[in-house]
Protein backbone atom coordinates (compact mmCIF):
# COMPACT_ATOMS: atom_id res chain seq x y z
CA UNK A 1 0.00 0.00 0.00
CA UNK A 2 1.55 3.48 -1.14
CA UNK A 3 0.14 6.98 0.81
CA UNK A 4 0.57 10.53 -0.54
CA UNK A 5 0.12 14.02 0.50
CA UNK A 6 -1.16 16.77 -1.71
CA UNK A 7 -1.69 19.83 -1.76
CA UNK A 8 -4.25 22.49 -3.99
CA UNK A 9 -2.11 25.99 -3.88
CA UNK A 10 -4.63 28.42 -5.37
CA UNK A 11 -1.96 31.21 -6.00
CA UNK A 12 0.02 28.58 -8.23
CA UNK A 13 -2.88 27.25 -9.56
CA UNK A 14 -4.31 30.71 -11.17
CA UNK A 15 -1.03 31.04 -12.51
CA UNK A 16 -0.80 28.08 -14.32
CA UNK A 17 -4.16 28.56 -15.51
CA UNK A 18 -3.43 32.89 -16.87
CA UNK A 19 -5.52 35.64 -16.19
CA UNK A 20 -8.10 35.11 -18.78
CA UNK A 21 -9.46 31.72 -16.84
CA UNK A 22 -8.73 33.12 -13.57
CA UNK A 23 -11.59 35.88 -14.73
CA UNK A 24 -14.11 33.52 -16.28
CA UNK A 25 -13.72 31.55 -12.41
CA UNK A 26 -14.01 35.01 -10.63
CA UNK A 27 -17.01 36.21 -12.99
CA UNK A 28 -19.10 32.83 -12.21
CA UNK A 29 -18.33 32.95 -8.61
CA UNK A 30 -19.56 36.59 -9.00
CA UNK A 31 -22.97 35.37 -10.34
CA UNK A 32 -23.25 31.97 -8.52
CA UNK A 33 -22.54 33.91 -5.07
CA UNK A 34 -25.93 33.30 -3.38
CA UNK A 35 -26.38 29.58 -4.95
CA UNK A 36 -23.26 27.22 -5.89
CA UNK A 37 -21.00 28.81 -3.33
CA UNK A 38 -23.35 30.53 -0.89
CA UNK A 39 -22.99 29.81 2.71
CA UNK A 40 -25.54 29.43 5.38
CA UNK A 41 -24.49 30.24 9.44
CA UNK A 42 -26.55 28.78 12.10
CA UNK A 43 -25.31 32.15 13.53
CA UNK A 44 -22.91 35.10 13.18
CA UNK A 45 -21.33 35.82 16.82
CA UNK A 46 -18.33 38.61 17.51
CA UNK A 47 -15.25 38.01 19.13
CA UNK A 48 -16.52 39.51 22.72
CA UNK A 49 -19.21 36.70 22.07
CA UNK A 50 -16.82 33.86 20.85
CA UNK A 51 -15.20 34.34 24.45
CA UNK A 52 -18.91 33.57 26.62
CA UNK A 53 -17.99 30.17 28.19
CA UNK A 54 -21.74 29.14 27.05
CA UNK A 55 -21.48 30.40 23.27
CA UNK A 56 -18.44 28.95 22.77
CA UNK A 57 -19.93 25.33 24.10
CA UNK A 58 -22.64 25.64 21.50
CA UNK A 59 -20.20 26.44 18.78
CA UNK A 60 -17.05 23.74 19.65
CA UNK A 61 -19.78 21.15 18.76
CA UNK A 62 -18.77 18.92 15.96
CA UNK A 63 -22.67 18.99 15.00
CA UNK A 64 -23.62 18.42 11.16
CA UNK A 65 -25.18 21.53 9.61
CA UNK A 66 -24.14 24.13 12.18
CA UNK A 67 -21.80 26.70 11.06
CA UNK A 68 -20.87 29.85 12.84
CA UNK A 69 -19.26 32.78 11.73
CA UNK A 70 -16.95 34.80 13.41
CA UNK A 71 -17.66 38.20 12.58
CA UNK A 72 -14.76 41.00 14.31
CA UNK A 73 -16.77 43.96 13.35
CA UNK A 74 -20.00 42.97 14.72
CA UNK A 75 -20.99 45.31 17.90
CA UNK A 76 -18.40 48.09 16.95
Amino acid sequence: MAWGVGGWLVLNFLARVGPQKTQEMRERVAQEITTTFASHYTREISLAEALDAETARRYQRKATGEKYLLNPNKGL
